[in-house]
Parts: C-alpha cells; structure tokens; sequence
C-alpha cells in the first residue's frame, strides 16, 4: 500500500506541475492521473470486490465506489485523491501491524534439531528424526530436552513451569522424568529416549499451536462496525441528490465527500499513537486489533505460574516436633542448604534471613542420591529430606510428622532425630489481589477463572488468597485450548498467562497477553507482551486501549458528522467533486489532529493500589 500512496501523491503533484506551473494541455495534464486510476485505483478496487465476494463490507468499500464513479464521469483528480486516501489510510495500517512474526517459526527454532547420543563410549550429534526410544542421549548444561525420556545418569534441575504449569525448578536424579523442551540446569545429564521426538510432549504442543493458529478468532474493527452504518447511508444520499437534480456529478461529489477518510486515516494513526505508548511503557503491541477489543473483553482467564505469582517457592509454614526451637531448626536448615543446589534451598535461606537467623559454617556436606543433603552445622549433624525418604528410614520422631497437606515440603533430621517440617507454595504476587479485585468493578469484566498446569491443592490454595472462585487446575495445553474456546464462545475473553504451555490457549482467547519474556513462544503467540512481568503493566494497558477507543470515536464519529454536513453541500451542488475531496482532506487534518492525542500519556494509567491489598 505504501507504494501505491506514493505513486498516488507523486501523480497528483505531478498533475498540478502540469496545469498549474507549465499549463500543459488538458488531456497532457491528466496522464499523471491515469496513472494513479490504473496502477493504484484499479488494485484497490480489485481487493474491495474481493471483500464484497466474501460478504465484507468495510468502511472503504465506499471510497472504492468513489474511485470507480469518478473515472466513469472523468473527475479523475477526485479520484486521485480518493486513492491516496485510501491507501495512505491501509499503508498506516499495514505499518501498525509489522511487527507481528511467526509463532509456528518461533516455536520451531526453539526446539534442538540434533541430540548427543551416547553410542559405543563415544558421543555423537545424530538428527532428532533418528532418536529412537532406548537411545541414551546427553542433555548438556543449560540446553533444552530433545525428547521425552527418564534419566540414567547425573544429578541436576530442570525447568519445566513454561511447559507443565508447575511452579520451581524440579530436581532430576536417576529415574526421574524429563520431557521435551524442558531448560537443563548447570549439571550434565543422561538420559534413555522414552518416545521418538515426534510423539514428544513439545512436539504435542506444537500440534496444538497449529491447530489454534488455524481457528484463531477473527475480531470487527472498530471501523468496519462504523463503516457498516455510514456507507449504505451515504450512498443512499448520493443516490437521492442525482435523482433530484439530474446532476450524476451530484452523486460523484457527495460520495466524495462522504469518503470515510476519518475512519481510514485517523483510526490508523491513533492506534499507531497507542502502540507508540504502550512501547514507552514496557508493552509491547504484536495485534493492533487487541488495542480495540480489550475493552469489550467480560471474561478473564488467568494461567497461574509466573502470572498471578512469582513462580517462586516460599516457606509459608514451620512445624517442629515437640521440645525442637524453632529459630534454632530454621538455623541449622538454612546453614546447610547453603551448600545445596536443591530448588527450595535458596527459600530456606530467604526466610532465615527475613527472620533475622545467622547462618554457621557446615562441614562432611553430602547429597546422595534421593536421599536429600546431610552434613554437621556446629556440632549437629542435619539431614534435610522428602517424605518418602523419611518413611523408609528408622529415624525416631518420625511418627510427630504432621500429614501431607499440599505444596511443597522437606523434612529437617537434626541430631538422627525428626526435628520439623518446612511447607512451600508458590509467592502470589504482591500486587495480585487488589488487581482482581477492581477488575469487574473498574473494568466490566463479569467472570475470573484460573486455568493452570499446576496440582488442584496449589491452584486452590492461590484462588482462595486473591479471591477467585472458578479454577481449573493440572491441564494440559490442549484442555486449556478447550476451555478457552468454550469461554470464548460466551463472551469475548482475556488470557494472561507465561509459559509455552499457555501459547495455544492465548492465541485462542480474544485478546492474549503474555506476562514477561520467559519464553519467545509465549511472546510471539501473544497480541500484547508485557516486558517486566507485572500486573500492574497489564491494567495500564487496558487504560491505554479505553482511552485510544474514546479517542478513536471523537475522530470517527466526528469526522462523520462534518462529512454528513460536506454531503448536505454536495446535494445542494454547492460543492463540486475536486471542492468535495479537499473539504475532506480539511476533515481528515482534523481528525488526525485530534488522533494524535493517543500518544500522550496521562498522568495516571492505573486504577488500583499495586501491592496495597496483596502485601
């Protein structure tokens, strides 16, 4: 489109050198206007009979008319000018919306091609379509899993929340399971092929992700649903001021005028204007069409992990056995786990620290397999473990453990005896619960559900402390797709999630928003990306697009309004058709004028106390 604008700006100015500066004979003066009608017009009208075949019939469908009605009367400028306006309009559309890429080509880069199979002592780079259940393959530090399989050899941690939905690092020791895709820690591991990399959990994901790119929902633009109304009635005006004059030049000139340039011009560049300020803010536009339809959005979907918490792990809870100080056990936990590459080590240590405990040098520190971490800290000897562990040994005290009740936990020996019990969850966010609070209040929206990968006791746990009833806990990519459609289907929806396990399901809401920049699948999937993974960001973000569509509807609606009085005009002869196309140029200045407002920013951009309610 672009190029066509140009050569629609270059023929006009060309054609007023022509009649204006040299005084080029008439039909001299009009082959710069031929050229726009031939090599812009008739594209573009191409693609607007096109739209009609299909039963769309947008706000541009009458500059098309235009177009055609003034290259039958011979008001080839007016029909020039129609051209420019039109493709000028789609150019800055066209502009706003570049920046989108390919999730599928993202997704795709992501997953390795070879994997390092381990054959006869030796290891060699081998294509994944070559890997084959039972093949040992080794997973460097810090790459991603081939394939789905269960480790043999080496003891390390994977993340798999972007995936699963789980919350923390997960600790990998022989036996373990590791699936596709999954981050490998700092620690080398070897694994045995489970399935062939085309049947891997990624590869299942993938599908998914095809198949809603496929049925991603299509969305009315404001313009269109604008342009649906004002059309058939400036058409019916022009209709009836050739009727009753006789003029067809009437008809032309009123069509003309009645040109919806507000809505292909100034929409354009107030959305530009928003994504313009949303960048500013740390939002990242990918769909300028969410800009417009996320203030219509009554329900919000929620993944769980890395959105509505940190995907963190936190010591919520400490019991001791009877006769154990529970300073001193915390004490000689966190002194140990100093040493421990454990996933809950390092939230042992935060709580120690935030309860004012000094930490002591440990010695004769081990780590056997599934056994958990051991050593002597000032004098005592300390074993941190799992429960299963802890049922298999002889330990006394054993028997005053308390039963499992959900989240995370490890078991702390000291002195070979059971000496408490550490419980974890995952750290809500601390912003979360006045932002679900002021979402139906503030912004319209009647349901809140989380959808997450997680354990039903975790998902649970969380909806209870921000205040969100509907939950759907440990599901997979595909039933999250299920569920969003069947949402999307009732009402227009809002996911916000993280992972790569939420990338189909954010592609099938209406309007998808990803939380942070953990994953360029998510990223790329996602119509908006908010940079610094805040909630806060998203409701500035819902502010920016309520205010752009306020904005966007003073520029439409009245740029409309001084066209309906040009039409008046037009009817009554008092304007000819070149005298119609500038009086709409003069509405179209106004219009962008006051669209230009979308990139300035107010002072405040939010409508709750961030962290107020949550702390």
């Amino acid at each position: 489109m672009i190029v066509i604008a140009g050569v629609a700006m270059a023929g006009i100015a060309t054609h007023l050198v022509l009649r204006f500066a040299t005084h080029s004979p008439h039909p001299v003066d009009q082959v710069p206007l031929w050229v726009v009608l031939v090599f812009g017009g008739v594209p573009l009208v191409y693609g607007l009979l096109n739209d009609v075949v299909r039963r769309e019939f947008g706000a541009d469908l009458l500059a098309g008319i235009s177009i055609v009605t003034a290259a039958l009367l011979g008001e080839y400028l007016a029909g020039a000018i129609v051209v420019l306006m039109l493709s000028g309009g789609e150019a800055l559309e066209g502009y706003a919306v570049r920046s989108a890429s390919s999730v599928l080509r993202a997704l795709a880069q992501r997953m390795p091609s070879i994997g390092h199979r381990r054959q006869e002592g030796q290891i060699v780079d081998v294509p994944l379509s070559e890997v084959a259940p039972g093949d040992e393959l080794v997973v460097f530090p810090h790459d991603i899993c081939p394939v789905d399989g269960l480790v043999t050899e080496g003891r390390g941690v994977m993340d798999e929340s972007f995936l699963t939905g789980e919350p923390f690092r997960m600790s990998k020791t022989p036996g373990s399971r590791v699936i596709s895709g999954a981050i490998n820690g700092e620690s080398a591991l070897t694994i045995r092929a489970t399935r062939p990399a085309s049947d891997s959990r990624y590869a299942e994901i993938m599908r998914v992700m095809r198949a809603a790119e496929q049925n991603r929902p299509r969305m009315r633009r404001i313009g269109d649903t604008l342009g649906a109304y004002y059309t058939p009635l400036a058409v019916l005006i022009a209709i009836a001021a050739w009727l009753a004059s006789g003029e067809s030049s009437r008809f032309l000139a009123v069509l003309v005028v009645a040109t919806p340039c507000p809505l292909l011009i100034a929409i354009p560049v107030a959305i530009i204007g928003a994504i313009s300020l949303c960048a500013r803010r740390g939002i990242i536009v990918k769909d300028p069409v969410v800009l417009e339809t996320i203030a219509t959005c009554r329900t919000a979907i929620f993944d769980k992990t890395g959105t509505l918490t940190y995907g963190r792990p936190r010591l919520t809870e400490q019991v001791v056995a009877p006769g154990i100080d529970a300073r001193q056990a915390l004490g000689l936990a966190a002194s140990l786990e100093r040493y421990s590459k454990h996933p809950l080590a390092t939230a042992v240590l935060d709580a120690a620290a935030k309860a004012g405990v000094g930490l002591q040098d440990a010695t004769q520190i081990s780590e056997p397999p599934g056994q958990g971490v051991r050593g002597t800290v000032a004098g005592h000897t300390v074993l941190i473990t799992s429960r299963g562990a802890l049922a298999d040994s002889s330990v006394p005290g054993r028997e005053h453990a308390p039963p499992h009740a959900g989240g995370l936990e490890c078991f702390v020996v000291i002195d070979n005896r059971y000496a408490a019990l550490f419980r974890f969850r995952d750290e809500p966010r601390a912003e979360g619960v006045s932002f679900i609070e002021h979402l139906s209040p503030r912004h319209g929206f009647n349901r809140l559900l989380i959808v997450s990968g997680d354990r039903e006791s975790e998902v649970r746990y969380l909806a209870d402390q921000i205040g969100i009833s509907e939950v759907y806990a440990e599901k997979s990519p595909e039933e999250k797709v299920e569920i969003v459609r069947a949402e999307t289907a009732l009402a227009r929806t809002l996911y916000v999630g993280d992972g790569i396990n939420d990338a189909p399901a954010l592609m099938s809401a209406t309007v998808g928003v990803a939380i942070g920049q953990n994953s360029d699948i998510t990223t790329e999937s996602a119509g908006v990306v908010v940079m610094d993974s805040s909630l806060e960001k998203v409701d500035e973000f819902m502010h920016i697009s309520k205010r752009m569509r306020g904005i966007v509807l003073q520029s439409a609606v009245g740029g409309m309004v001084l066209s309906m009085f040009g039409m008046a005009l037009a009817s009554a002869g008092l304007l000819s058709p070149v005298a119609g196309a500038v009086s709409q140029e003069v509405i179209d200045v106004l219009a962008v004028f006051n669209a230009l407002r979308a990139a300035i920013g107010p002072r405040e951009l939010t409508d709750f106390a961030p962290g107020g309610a949550g702390e």
